[in-house]
């Protein structure tokens, strides 16, 4: 095991990028991840993990393709993005997602649509309520934030690496649409029904903007909308905590698991 020392070094540098850079993940095809706990779970699920930087032993076995490496407390704190830095930094390949999306796999079981939402952590929290839930799949569309932020892998707590995730742009929506997908929309109107009164099977529910909510674009493939009721000192919901009702109670109709 090589130890790093200088901040400098090629891999600290890389490392700083992946946790900072969205295009730059995009450009190598990778993405940071931190935690002895996530990393024993990427290689429960096949990741294909490059580098692994920590400050301690590893009582697991790594990937023999794995390189491994050893650093001081204060390098791996200067290098992470994240506040309060795990032992551990690695890093995995992007998976390909050309298998992601068949379209009948659509028609069938409960699926969470993501419409701009764009704080990290809402986004890492739905993807792992979904699957704590037996959500199909989560669909990002819009100006969602990014899967790879190291913010929304530390808030999806290895659902990353367990749930089907696809990112689907509005042309790939109405071919869904127009090949049978049914649509709901989470949000508040004349129209809108209250949740526990409306069957979310083989259904796709959207889920909008934080701030927004739904797009004009996604809110014209929904063939009705529903509501959570609230109290009328509430305004609004946290679009994660919105998003796992809606879940729950799709739950309770044998959602496909």
């Amino acid at each position: 095991m090589e130890l790093i020392t200088s901040r400098r070094n090629p891999l600290c540098l890389h490392i700083k990028k992946l946790g900072t850079s969205r295009s730059y993940r995009e450009d190598c095809g990778e993405f940071l991840c931190d935690g002895l706990k996530l990393l024993e779970e990427a290689i429960k699920c096949e990741a294909e993990i490059t580098t692994v930087i920590t400050t301690s032993r590893i009582s697991f076995s790594l990937p023999v393709e794995t390189r491994l490496f050893n650093a001081e407390r204060a390098l791996i704190d200067s290098i992470s993005p994240l506040t309060n830095a795990q032992d551990a930094l690695f890093i995995c390949k992007i998976p390909e997602t050309g298998e992601c999306v068949k379209w009948d796999d659509f028609h069938s079981g409960a699926h969470i649509l993501l419409d701009g939402v764009q704080d990290p952590g809402n986004v890492g929290t739905i993807i792992r309520t979904a699957n704590a839930f037996g959500v199909k799949s989560v669909i990002l569309t819009g100006t969602c934030a990014d899967l790879y932020n190291p913010k929304t892998i530390r808030a999806a707590m290895g659902a990353t690496f367990r749930q089907k995730i696809c990112r689907l742009d509005y042309a790939d929506l109405e071919r869904l649409k127009d090949n049978g997908a049914r649509f709901i929309g989470a949000a508040l109107g004349e129209t809108s029904s209250e949740i526990s009164k409306v069957s979310l099977e083989d259904s796709i529910v959207a889920i909008g903007n934080e701030g927004a909510g739904l797009s004009e674009q996604v809110l014209s493939l929904c063939g009705s909308r529903v509501m959570i009721p609230i109290s009328r000192d509430c305004e609004s919901l946290n679009a994660a905590v919105a998003a796992a009702i809606i879940m729950w109670s799709a739950s309770g109709q044998k959602i496909s698991r």
